[in-house]
């Protein structure tokens, strides 16, 4: 096995296993890829790097290659600003305490917002355990699952829709960085920083423009355009923005196995952005046989 820069047609670089908020293990999900046509991925749990080592020896079993990432989690004022890293050092300092700090935040977050619905239901924290693996990144698409699983709930969009909205008294604000500090995190430890589904809701969910231009000076390398979330207006917005700059623009799934109707490969990244992005890439390398 080596770390070259070669790979293999368009690629995924936005798929989630157990070791966060998806349903299959890391080989799995590789596998499912594989199924689907693909030949280049990333596993991008967010905030974890648990599932690199399962994910790699998949890839190679399969004659892939894999592109390590993880989905880092920050925020500006009021919206969730999800940051896709790829080919970091997963064993820098500074970027390792921040993920920590983050999953810890996410649990204790979870345990309230448990506890809280509790007081109004027959839930406990026992049925979201019930929901997780070993090593997991606990969030609310776990809490989701054993709603469904308790039959307060039909699916993962359901309960979203109604016990945990944020509207609902069971919302429990969360802990993350601001995306400044996250592009800077990931740069620092080697990183290619690109905004995951950057505009889900047209522009008024999208980051205000200056603080895009803020964060392309502090190295953000680009945006993940082609993604079901995303609106055409916002789309247009950000191209323009990434054909000023010269960024790299990308194109996944998310694929969640259950947890998502999103399939491997219904949007993909072409082959010379996969480029740029191993280019870019210097805490670790691509992965393959």
């Amino acid at each position: 096995m080596d770390g070259t820069a070669r790979t293999e047609g368009r690629g995924d670089l936005h798929l989630h296993s157990v070791r966060s908020d998806g349903t299959e293990p890391p080989e799995q999900v590789i596998a499912a890829a594989h199924r689907h046509g693909l030949r280049t991925v990333a596993l991008t749990d967010h905030d974890t790097t648990a599932g690199w080592a399962e994910a790699a020896d998949a890839a190679v079993s399969l004659g892939m290659t894999l592109i390590p990432g993880m989905e880092l989690s920050a925020k500006h004022e009021w919206r969730s600003v999800h940051l896709l890293a790829y080919l970091f050092d997963p064993d820098d300092p500074a970027l390792r305490a921040e993920t920590d700090r983050i999953r810890d935040a996410r649990m204790g977050r979870a345990e309230r917002i448990v506890a809280a619905i509790g007081r109004d239901y027959d839930f406990t924290w026992d049925d979201v355990v019930a929901q997780t693996s070993v090593g997991a990144t606990v969030g609310r698409p776990h809490i989701a699952d054993a709603l469904v699983a308790r039959g307060l709930a039909a699916d993962r969009s359901a309960a979203f829709d109604g016990i945990l909205h944020p509207r609902e008294p069971y919302y429990v604000p969360h802990y993350a960085p601001d995306p400044l500090t996250a592009v800077r995190l990931v740069v620092a430890a080697g990183g290619v920083p690109i905004i995951a589904h950057p505009t889900p809701a047209g522009r008024d969910r999208m980051l205000p423009v200056p603080v895009l231009e803020e964060l392309i000076a502090a190295g953000l390398a680009g945006f993940e355009i082609d993604h079901r979330e995303n609106t055409e207006s916002g789309k247009r917005i950000l191209r323009d923005i990434a054909a000023r700059h010269d960024l790299i623009v990308t194109g996944s799934s998310d694929y969640h196995g259950r947890g998502k109707p999103n399939l491997p490969g219904e949007n993909t990244t072409s082959p010379e952005m996969v480029a740029r992005i191993v280019d870019r890439g210097t805490g670790s390398a691509p992965v393959r046989s």
